[in-house]
């Protein structure tokens, strides 16, 4: 192992780090997505610093992986990752949501180095994975899609729609990682519109689909190897539960999360639990 890599920071340090980027940016504005950003942060670590291959000096690099963010209001935790991966500079997560910044509220392509497309309108992610997926197997790429979606995401009818279409034109490079955090605008994710069982819904639609821990690292890395080495033709889910504001008790305990109010003073508390947590 070469000395760079050897004394890379260890995948706990890098969700470690990426939850500070995030709250870093959240008090910028004084609220936001914060609580989405904080569950997701082990999901990006394992992404970015395991799974995925890309050129932080070169995010259009076309060999790269591509990561696609289909919850264009998770954007914050986005920064966060590619802060940490060097592709966006740390110094700038401070224009978080500002006029003229790089780094709008909510991801826009046209914007963010290593954006690969704009989010917002749910149950589009899944859809243009499906069109650039077909797009790398013309060209003979070994490159992998991942597409980020949320459990409220499962509402809109495009996202089994592009499921299906996965399925039949057997898309061996696509990676959808489903978020489970059982929080979306209206409420509680499974009483606004039940959707279990999950897995056996992906398999029924001919996906290889896993389930796991999504603030579980280990959990995570065994799930991003398998679905990159399994055998079988087709697309791969991962179906990730998380906890929403995941490293922060006080805001964990917070019935509506989906979208925080955090008060100044709260912020510092914040970061002291999560700079004093175990990596």
């Amino acid at each position: 192992m070469p000395p760079a890599l050897a004394n890379a920071p260890t995948l706990p340090e890098r969700a470690r780090r990426i939850r500070l980027h995030a709250l870093r940016m959240g008090e910028v504005q004084g609220q936001g997505y914060i609580a989405q950003a904080l569950g997701i942060a082990d999901v990006l670590a394992v992404a970015y610093f395991h799974a995925m291959s890309f050129r932080a000096e070169d995010p259009a690099w076309e060999g790269r992986d591509r990561f696609l963010l289909s919850i264009g209001h998770y954007a914050i935790a986005l920064y966060a990752a590619l802060a940490e991966a060097g592709i966006v500079p740390v110094s700038e997560l401070d224009t978080y949501g500002s006029d003229d910044s790089r780094l709008p509220m909510s991801g826009m392509a046209a914007y963010t180095p290593g954006m690969e497309i704009t989010g917002g309108s749910l149950g589009q992610g899944l859809t243009v994975a499906v069109g650039m997926c077909l797009g790398l197997k013309r060209k003979a790429s070994r490159s992998l899609v991942y597409t980020l979606l949320s459990d409220g995401e499962l509402n809109e009818g495009a996202t089994w729609e592009a499921a299906m279409s996965a399925a039949h034109w057997s898309l061996d490079n696509l990676v959808a990682l489903v978020d489970v955090n059982q929080m979306q605008a209206d409420g509680r994710s499974s009483s606004v519109l039940g959707f279990e069982p999950l897995a056996e819904k992906w398999r029924a639609f001919g996906w290889h689909a896993q389930r796991v821990d999504g603030n579980d690292i280990p959990s995570l890395v065994a799930a991003f190897d398998a679905a990159r080495n399994a055998t079988v033709a087709g697309p791969r889910v991962i179906i990730c539960d998380t906890r929403m504001a995941r490293g922060v008790p006080f805001l964990e305990a917070r019935e509506k999360s989906h979208f925080l109010r955090v008060e100044p003073h709260e912020w510092a508390d914040a970061i002291r639990l999560v700079e004093g947590a175990a990596p």
